[in-house]
């Protein structure tokens, strides 16, 4: 394939993109248009929609619900609006479902270069948040404006993260089985199918690679609801995005989202710290290995990234 000596830097760790690369399929609507209804579309049936179900059936004290009802709920919610619409989206907007959400059984090899890259990637973004914290916490201290918007934060993260830890506290194994499929599996089939199944790849059709997957990132971080790990959400998706685009399949991402959530599940079940779960602490950090592991991390995974390029761009060669 030729490079395309146009691409801004940025978007270096990315294949050249093919305008209209639609790969034969004849869309229904515009495939920007699909895309966006892929995004609002699926936030207010989420978040809205499956909300007002979990109140109405809960009401609003969360943390009083039973526990197996309210994660089966949880699931159910995901199933049905997030899922159900990135399948009913794709086969009215491109007919062909499966050319939109890219199924394909990848090698061991891809599996494999991937996954170092996400145990690699969520080390690098846990030293991120220290960092992050770190640094808001200073800022805090010196500045009233500052403060204010922290502690306005700090009461929504709270609220958000009491009721994910209840979530994931089990009582026994078959309690552990559940939460496992609920917070591991149930995610990575639901929003990989939406977000980098059949969004990032409509906005593929008109955009550049790079810009369809970091839209659909920032999206994916900002339906998360969880303003201190906004950032690392959207380079979680944004690598979940280069592999979905690298290999043209879904399955990819799907490993690496179950992967990521299925480690932070198992350390909290034996660690039981809510720091796994939650937004991390700073009060002991020690700043400068911090930022010596955080840039060394960083190095390593972009020498990865160019790893994966050159075994991809290997095998178009072949």
């Amino acid at each position: 394939m030729e490079e395309n000596s146009n691409n801004p830097q940025e978007e270096k760790n990315f294949p050249e993109y093919k305008p209209d690369n639609n790969d034969g399929i004849n869309p229904v609507i515009n495939p920007i248009l699909a895309g966006v209804i892929g995004l609002f579309g699926g936030f207010i049936l989420y978040q809205f929609v499956g909300g007002t179900l979990l109140l109405l059936v809960f009401g609003f004290n969360l943390k009083s619900a039973p526990p197996d009802l309210y994660r089966l709920m949880t699931a159910a919610s995901q199933i049905l609006f997030i899922l159900l619409p990135a399948l009913l989206f794709s086969k009215w907007f491109y007919i062909d479902v499966g050319k939109i959400i890219r199924i394909r059984i990848p090698s061991w090899q891809e599996i494999g270069l991937f996954v170092v890259g996400i145990v690699i990637l969520t080390s690098l973004l846990q030293n991120f948040l220290y960092i992050q914290n770190y640094l808001l916490d200073s800022l805090a201290k010196s500045s009233p404006l500052v403060h204010t918007v922290k502690s306005a934060l700090d009461s929504f993260d709270k609220l958000v993260q009491d009721t994910y830890v209840d979530l994931l506290k089990p009582n026994n194994f078959a309690d552990m089985l559940l939460i496992i499929i609920v917070v591991s599996v149930v995610p990575a089939f639901c929003e990989e199918s939406l977000f980098r199944g059949f969004i990032q790849r409509s906005f593929e059709m008109k955009m550049k690679p790079f810009w369809a997957a970091l839209i659909t990132a920032i999206f994916f971080g900002l339906y998360h609801v969880n303003p201190y790990s906004l950032i690392p959400l959207i380079c979680l998706g944004l690598f979940f995005g280069f592999a979905a685009y690298s290999s043209e399949t879904i399955i990819l991402p799907i490993i690496l989202h179950f992967l990521n959530n299925f480690a932070a599940v198992i350390l909290y079940f034996t660690f039981g710290n809510d720091e796994l779960i939650n937004n991390p602490t700073v009060s002991k950090l020690n700043l400068v290995p911090t930022i010596e592991a955080f840039i060394g991390l960083s190095i390593l995974f972009f020498i990865l990234i160019f790893f994966i390029k050159k075994y991809y761009s290997k095998l178009k060669k072949a």
